[in-house]
């Protein structure tokens, strides 16, 4: 099982985020879900980044929005949340 992490700064994007795509929350809330409980399900299309954003992952809300985190331990059990937007917004 995955601990997540929700700094103050991804807590402000979320905020920021879910008043804009208020459809999309329960959709979030359910990937959250899958993801602590298996974070490679093959729906979320889990991937580590490359080039500046190296050392990162990534994994789809649905086809238009991805949510950018980082393993915080070498068992990837413990994960901080970075990041939520469009392909565009967070790459």
């Amino acid at each position: 099982m995955i601990e997540i992490i929700w700094d103050e700064k991804f807590k402000r994007i979320y905020k920021n985020w879910s008043k804009k795509h208020p459809e999309l929350v329960e959709s979030f809330r359910n990937k959250i879900e899958l993801f602590v409980n298996n974070p490679f399900h093959h729906s979320l299309k889990t991937h580590s980044l490359s080039g500046i954003l190296k050392g990162l992952w990534s994994l789809w809300i649905n086809y238009e929005y991805r949510l950018i985190f980082k393993f915080m331990e070498r068992e990837k059990n413990k994960v901080l949340l970075i990041d939520i937007g469009t392909h565009d917004e967070v790459y």
